[in-house]
């Protein structure tokens, strides 16, 4: 069996920044620290963080008044920032800056007067942090049934804005019917889909035709990996999304020659390793690194650890 290993993979910028604040939260001011939602949308990592006395709630009722709160990098909305002053928590503010440009964006829109559509999935907690900056100008658009059907006041400006995580695919074709039905509606000024979101689906556009099975490491709830497992769906091939190595089943490799390996952004390089061991382990497989692109992004820490760091 080969194995096709892409590469760029697994963590971002915005994660690798979210899990070092907590790191450091927890070594700095000691357990417990809260953090408000999973610090990213992985098993394995928020599991380990559990482990160390991390705290993960998705209410700041259950966080006591007076403690440290991390916030995800998913970002939060004005009125959980409200609330956690009002608790007189210490907070620290990991979201991913990709996503703050999207709130920055949210916000400089509705002051212009804009409808907003915002283009991503319900109840997601990136989705909720960004609605929660305009909720009165801000719609929500899923698909394009919804780009097709969704009713605005057209005496207003519009425009759009998306979740970082999307697949690029699906998220052109729900704009291209907005613009369709709304000629004049504005765009963001740099699109909003992440560079990590986008050169993880690259690479398993590129490398899936040579494949007969593909394996995407990351869990269930983490929107960016299940759009790689969905663009090897939509190839016709055979695609799981999966936690680590203990999730592979036999049956998945029966007349297999080639696996395509990557991992979603917020899904740690170990898993990906034990992963790879046990295809050598049990099929002989031989790992081919495939190297689409370089990744040199860095984000700084939260600046309430900057300090704390020097």
């Amino acid at each position: 069996m080969k194995v096709l290993l892409a590469s760029p993979r697994g963590f971002c910028a915005g994660v690798n920044m979210a899990i070092e604040s907590l790191e450091i939260a927890l070594r700095e001011f000691g357990a417990p620290v809260y953090v408000y939602h999973e610090i990213v949308h992985n098993k394995y990592v928020v599991d380990t963080f559990r482990t160390q006395g991390a705290i993960f709630v998705e209410q700041l009722t259950d966080v006591p008044s007076g403690a440290t709160l991390l916030f995800s990098a998913h970002g939060v909305s004005p009125e959980i920032r409200e609330i956690a002053r009002e608790r007189r928590l210490t907070t620290i503010d990991a979201t991913c800056p990709l996503v703050t440009k999207v709130h920055i964006e949210a916000v400089k829109f509705a002051k212009q007067g804009y409808t907003i559509l915002l283009i991503g999935h319900a109840g997601h907690d990136e989705v909720l942090g960004t609605m929660g900056e305009a909720p009165e100008a801000m719609v929500l658009v899923e698909s394009e049934q919804d780009a097709l059907t969704v009713e605005v006041d057209e005496t207003r400006p519009l425009a759009y804005l998306t979740q970082t995580t999307l697949s690029v695919d699906d998220a052109n074709r729900i704009i291209a019917r907005l613009k369709e039905r709304f000629p004049r509606i504005v765009s963001p000024p740099k699109e909003d889909i992440c560079y990590a979101t986008q050169n993880r689906q690259e690479a398993v556009k590129t490398l899936a035709g040579e494949a007969d099975l593909v394996l995407v490491l990351g869990s269930q709830n983490s929107s960016n990996s299940q759009r790689l497992r969905e663009i090897g769906v939509e190839r016709g091939i055979p695609s799981y999304l999966i936690d680590g190595a203990a999730d592979l089943r036999d049956e998945w490799f029966e007349n297999v020659a080639t696996v395509l390996v990557t991992a979603g952004a917020s899904a740690p390089e170990t898993v990906v390793q034990e992963c790879l061991d046990q295809l050598v382990a049990r099929f002989g497989a031989t790992i081919d690194v495939r190297q689409l692109r370089q990744e040199t992004v860095h984000f700084q820490l939260p600046r309430e650890l900057r300090t704390l760091t020097k």
